[in-house]
């Protein structure tokens, strides 16, 4: 069987979708199934098979509708991005809560959509509104080594996978979808063969083993927000410079 990567990211008005969603959600169902990670070079994966990270989607085959606004924290914690995955429907929100004690600046000059928090002290928070579904690279223009994904997707039906590779996507109206899938440290070649037209029966699905090949990626250090290579100091500002 052969899978194949493609995005169609179409919206209807959002009251009309609502209650389209509404009626749907009467006769939804779940879709269940388990992903794997192959040929990667990360210890979390070769020591404790941690196969966290994975985003899939569902777009319905003959229509588009999006799911209700939704609000989704991204902690600042110990210079990382907590967590480093997350899903949000277009027109969701992503808070960026600063709890280290010393500032951050989050962004992104990636496709999806570009934003730029500014600099802002401890103990406070930023947020973006993402209108435009793609996948969101998130960086720090302070700290070079502080990365996190941010999935903005075109569906209420989607999910991120923890640790187990194990998923369910509840609610799923039965019918016909497009199953996409995204993972960071797979280039996107080996992700295209992943597409499956699906149908979702009335007793639910599980669909079979999904196996993610992590060959031919390789990590690439990332600039700063101006597009320039970070400072060597990498340092933590406070505030009082």
């Amino acid at each position: 069987m052969i899978w194949r990567w493609r995005t169609c990211f179409r919206t209807l008005p959002r009251r009309a979708a609502a209650l389209a969603l509404s009626a749907l959600c009467a006769h939804a169902v779940t879709v269940s199934g388990q992903v794997e990670l192959t040929n990667s070079h990360s210890p979390a994966v070769h020591k404790y098979k941690d196969y966290s990270g994975v985003v899939l989607w569902l777009e319905p085959v003959d229509h588009s509708i999006p799911a209700p606004p939704k609000t989704v924290k991204m902690l600042q914690k110990d210079k990382h991005f907590v967590p480093h995955v997350i899903a949000i429907p277009v027109g969701g929100i992503v808070e960026f809560p600063n709890l280290d004690e010393i500032y951050h600046n989050a962004f992104s000059n990636f496709s999806g959509q570009p934003f730029d928090t500014g600099l802002y002290r401890p103990q406070t928070s930023q947020s973006v509104t993402f209108r435009h579904a793609g996948i969101v690279q998130v960086f720090c223009n302070i700290h070079s080594t502080m990365s996190a994904i941010i999935a903005v997707v075109p569906t209420p039906y989607y999910v991120v996978t923890p640790q187990s590779g194990k998923f369910f996507i509840a609610n799923v109206p039965p019918g016909d979808y497009q199953l996409h899938i995204f993972h960071e440290r797979a280039v996107p070649d080996n992700l295209r063969f992943l597409e499956h037209r699906i149908t979702v029966p009335d007793a639910g699905l599980d669909l079979p083993l999904i196996s993610i090949s992590e060959t031919g990626y390789v990590a690439a250090p990332h600039l700063d927000k101006h597009g320039k290579p970070y400072a060597p100091s990498d340092g933590s500002y406070t505030g009082s410079n």
